[in-house]
């Protein structure tokens, strides 16, 4: 399953901001290159909108943001990482190191709840620690796709 919502194209190893908007706007546009039918200023503005509710940390290091949008078909997501941190909750606080970001459409509000249960089963595995470790988005899209 997590297959179809994640693929090699929207997976950054690097990630290069240090907040969690650089972050967003990295994989919002990695969702953008890969699928220029998707308007980037309201995918990012769903992930913002829903972020300013409740921050999306579920694990230490890990977050998934996600958001409802109206150009989104279906269920879409991207994945970072980032080796030094994101200051995800301002100075002081615990860095995000991975992130899942899940776009989707009012529609698919259970296949989100889906892919979420999905998402947890991978970051509750022995897979959580294999992806500190992976070095390509192959190599990290191959662990995930299998959950």
């Amino acid at each position: 399953m997590l297959g179809d919502i994640f693929n090699p194209i929207r997976i950054k190893m690097n990630l290069e901001g240090i907040t969690k908007a650089d972050a967003f706007r990295e994989l919002v546009e990695t969702i953008a290159v890969s699928e220029p039918k998707y308007n980037r200023r309201k995918m990012l503005e769903a992930i913002i909108q829903r972020e300013s509710k409740m921050n999306t940390i579920i694990l230490p290091g890990v977050a998934v943001p996600h958001g409802y949008c109206s150009t989104v078909s279906g269920v879409i997501g991207a994945i970072g990482f980032s080796r030094e941190g994101i200051e995800y909750d301002g100075p002081g606080q615990n860095p995000v190191h991975l992130l899942f970001l899940l776009l989707m459409d009012e529609k698919s509000r259970e296949q989100h709840l889906q892919v979420f249960s999905r998402l947890l089963e991978l970051l509750r595995s022995p897979a959580l620690e294999e992806i500190r470790n992976k070095e390509t988005p192959k190599e990290l899209y191959d662990l995930v796709r299998c959950f």
